[in-house]
């Protein structure tokens, strides 16, 4: 149920541990582009301004969460992690902490409560994202990350009403929402908001091979996979860093990905800049243009950034509303053989779930229609209300809640922290590089 969790040996750096940035030529995008005059916004748990990873990456932000402390306090490292995914710098550990996908981006912090203070309200975590959308629009964010959500039967029909109308006016606006879609594909993969609501882009996990973790959950509200297994980032912990997985993770590195697209192309809109991440992704090696299980594929900015193609246009998404959705709370679509089926260990690194067919993105070129197949889940019409529920467990993208901690190099060799051997200094991805599906 828990992170597996290595120290850091001596002459590996937190850096070199960041094998999702290596997988994803990260440094070739860097001589491009870092992201430089994007804002995303990420609605959170609370931030920690002052990890040297993150020090002048944050913008002013608001607090929704009713919470004492204010945005820049914080129950659990899970809001600092994601911003360091995003635009970490590196600085610390003597410059060689954790980066970001696209450091050179600002972060506009947005503190919710996610259930670490006090009881939580499902009405009260929809409306303080709501909120936080609105703002996030409203201080010029083009890009918004959210790496939360609840399980939709917990929702009220009128509080999901009210902030999928929230979302429609942020794309209307041009804003681009990326949402996790869950981590409980092996445990019943119950359809989670907000990321399967219309006009939020989910986003799934995959492992070093570009294979669907076995949490990552499924169905048609799956847009893109990132890597989302044995991430490195900065935390709130006592070291200063941590490893984890989850599908919060991946979202982070969408976002990130958008924001490097649109810091090189400043007159698309978010549609486009939607579209060309599409087009570009690693498809799905079962020949389909997307399926429930990794969306359009394996996202790679990248291709998208050396070999974008036609934008198409500015004021048509590519992502329609799938109007054809399993009711609210149900398990998805493709949810059948996952449901039923004995969990898979989130290490395994090559099983998709027990008893279904692996399914690894590869790069099959950097072109493909992605406008007319509709994914977005979660059509507000026929919500299902279940009597007497109020109270909402939040489910956060990555496991366990509190993220176990690396130690930054030195290390005592004497520290339990797990059984698995971490990446070699000089890691590369276990695949070939002509088929790295975050790369080619």
């Amino acid at each position: 149920m828990g992170t597996v969790v290595t120290p850091a040996i001596a002459e590996d750096t937190i850096r070199q541990q960041q094998w999702h940035l290596e997988a994803m030529r990260a440094a070739e995008m860097w001589q491009v582009t870092k992201g430089q005059g994007v804002t995303v916004a990420v609605i959170d748990s609370g931030f920690k301004f002052d990890h040297p990873d993150l020090d002048g990456q944050f913008l002013p932000g608001k607090d929704f969460s009713g919470s004492p402390g204010g945005v820049g306090s914080f129950a659990d490292g899970h809001g600092t992690a994601i911003s360091s995914l995003i635009a970490g710098t590196g600085r610390g550990n003597g410059g060689t902490g954790a980066q970001g996908l696209a450091p050179g981006t600002k972060i506009l912090p947005l503190k919710i409560n996610t259930g670490k203070v006090g009881s939580l309200v499902s009405t009260d975590f929809l409306d303080q994202i709501g909120q936080s959308i609105t703002y996030a629009v409203d201080q010029g964010a083009k890009v918004i990350n959210i790496s939360q959500g609840i399980e939709a039967v917990t929702a009220l029909p009128a509080d999901v009403a009210k902030l999928n109308g929230i979302i429609a006016g942020a794309r209307a606006k041009g804003v681009l929402v990326f949402a996790s879609v869950g981590n409980g594909a092996d445990k019943g993969n119950l359809v989670e908001y907000p990321g399967a609501l219309p006009g939020v882009v989910g986003v799934g996990a995959s492992d070093q091979n570009g294979t669907v973790t076995a949490e990552s959950e499924r169905g048609p509200q799956v847009a893109f996979i990132a890597p989302g297994q044995d991430v490195m980032s900065a935390c709130t912990g006592a070291t200063g860093y941590c490893k984890s997985h989850g599908t919060s993770d991946s979202t982070a590195l969408v976002s990130a990905s958008a924001a490097l697209v649109w810091a090189v192309h400043k007159d698309w809109t978010g549609n486009q800049v939607l579209r060309v991440l599409i087009n570009t992704a690693g498809k799905p090696n079962d020949g389909s243009p997307r399926n429930d299980i990794v969306g359009y594929g394996a996202v790679r900015p990248r291709i998208a950034l050396t070999d974008p193609g036609d934008p198409g246009p500015a004021d048509v998404s590519p992502i329609p509303v799938n109007t054809a959705t399993p009711p609210v709370g149900l398990p998805s679509a493709s949810s059948s053989v996952v449901a039923s089926a004995a969990p898979v260990p989130t290490e395994s690194p090559t099983d998709v779930a027990a008893g279904g067919s692996t399914v690894q993105p590869k790069a099959e070129g950097a072109s493909g229609s992605g406008s007319a197949v509709p994914i977005v889940a979660g059509v507000v019409a026929g919500l299902v209300l279940v009597a007497g529920v109020v109270f909402a467990v939040v489910r956060r993208r990555r496991k366990p809640v509190v993220q176990s901690e690396i130690q930054a190099p030195p290390v005592s060799a004497q520290q339990p922290l797990g059984a698995v051997a971490p990446p070699p200094p000089s890691y590369r991805p276990p695949v070939p590089p002509e088929d790295n599906p975050y790369a080619r």
